[in-house]
């Protein structure tokens, strides 16, 4: 219940009264880590795809996809080869969470931008790092010429795209779309996909990404 009632500070009221127990608050507990959301920002810190922290780690995808979601737990050992392959120590994972600000603002040098030089795109990260493989949001910026490819996501994985301007086409799931500034294109994102500049000039368009 958040307080404890010590036995040695019971204090007697007026004759014949029941006792009145001296309650001292118990100091408050730090939530526990989510150790899933530190693997996964430690991951994304390292511009680590899933497939990648994988390999080096020899733990499955899918384990790897359930421990970031905090839908499974991992065993210490599972836990060490993480953190060995992140290049960190594994009490790193178990650091007090702190408590979040009210109002958390982040200047545009905090903005981690993701650069594919010879694909010819750039991608700003607006979303949180916590939410990374949840719910994600992009600035895609796509040179003439240029092109996003992405391998499958996770089963049930779809992505919302808006163009801010320019000409951008879209294949998916073995079709084609071809969009220009303000159209929106919502697609299936667990199969392989591309975002492609279709024009001749830049290309810019608002990215959300909703795993499964």
């Amino acid at each position: 219940m958040g307080l404890e009632m010590a036995s040695s500070g019971i204090r007697r009221g007026a004759a014949g009264a029941a006792p009145t127990p001296s309650v001292v608050a118990t100091p408050a507990v730090a939530a526990p880590p989510r150790v899933g959301e530190q693997i996964q920002r430690l991951r994304a810190e390292r511009r680590m795809t899933l497939d990648d922290l994988s390999r080096a780690a020899g733990v499955s995808k899918s384990m790897l996809s359930e421990i970031e979601r905090d839908k499974a737990n991992p065993t210490i050992a599972v836990a060490w080869r993480l953190t060995n392959a992140l290049g960190v120590s594994l009490d790193s994972l178990f650091a007090p969470q702190k408590t979040p600000e009210a109002i958390a603002v982040a200047g545009p040098h905090e903005i981690p931008t993701l650069s594919g030089h010879d694909a010819k795109y750039q991608l700003r990260v607006w979303g949180p790092i916590e939410l990374a493989g949840k719910f994600e949001w992009y600035e895609l910026t796509l040179q003439p010429g240029g092109a996003l490819v992405s391998n499958a996501h996770e089963p049930g994985t779809r992505e919302h795209l808006t163009v801010l301007h320019g000409t951008i086409e879209i294949e998916a799931a073995g079709a084609r779309k071809r969009l220009k500034a303000a159209d929106t294109a919502r697609y299936v994102a667990d199969e392989p996909h591309a975002i492609r500049n279709a024009g001749k000039g830049e290309a810019k368009a608002l990215l959300v990404v909703i795993h499964g």
